[in-house]
């Protein structure tokens, strides 16, 4: 079984995931949204520390608070950059002043693998599974494990992911709520790009943008 440690990284206090399996010692990390060098080590040193090998870098979207630590973790591990093939422009387009000027000190290269709906991610004995889930960007994904949802920001606890950026859909989110996320079971645990931890089964009942969905 997986384990999952949180980290809450840069200015926009983003949720970055550290995932792995304790017998293996292979792990992922999921949205390293550092804003400086010191959170980068700090997170190196959890990651050294437990003895763990980081076989990918994990990008839910292309945002900079998602992707800003990418350069500095595949630099010190080895581990390649994956994102949706329709967000991997954003890592080219985004350039290093865009980054600074956004308060961060860390930005991307650009990606190494491309993802695409139903790809699985395979570290150690477990596995991720992707699910395009567009409406925050074009290229926004969710990774499916066991019993839990990285929801990066397509769903949070309470609300949904901002529409307001030229390649947002406040439709395309809603039917990525609708026809995948909310397929999945209630006891699911929903760990978002920003905020609290919550589960499907909470945001069906109290997400005042799910009233009306089964």
């Amino acid at each position: 079984m997986m384990k999952i440690l949180l980290f809450t990284v840069g200015p926009l206090f983003t949720n970055c995931y550290l995932v792995f399996h304790p017998q293996t010692k292979k792990a992922v990390v999921i949205d390293p949204g550092f804003g400086s060098e010191i959170e980068a080590k700090r997170f190196l040193h959890e990651l050294f520390k437990r003895e763990l090998e980081l076989e990918f870098i994990l990008n839910t979207h292309g945002h900079p608070d998602h992707t800003s630590g990418n350069g500095i973790l595949r630099r010190e591990t080895g581990a390649p950059i994956l994102i949706h093939e329709l967000d991997a422009p954003k890592l080219q387009e985004i350039k290093e002043n865009t980054y600074e000027s956004l308060g961060f000190k860390l930005y991307s290269p650009p990606a190494d693998i491309l993802l695409k709906e139903g790809d699985v991610i395979k570290f150690g004995n477990t596995s991720l599974n992707v699910l395009h889930t567009p409406g925050h960007t074009k290229g926004s994904i969710s990774f499916v494990g066991e019993k839990c949802i990285f929801s990066g920001d397509t769903l949070f606890a309470g609300s949904i992911g901002r529409c307001d950026f030229p390649d947002s859909s406040f439709e395309e989110i809603m039917h990525s709520l609708r026809e995948k996320i909310l397929t999945l079971p209630d006891e699911f645990i929903v760990y978002p790009g920003h905020g609290p931890i919550t589960t499907i089964g909470k945001e069906r009942k109290n997400n005042p943008f799910l009233r009306g969905f089964l």
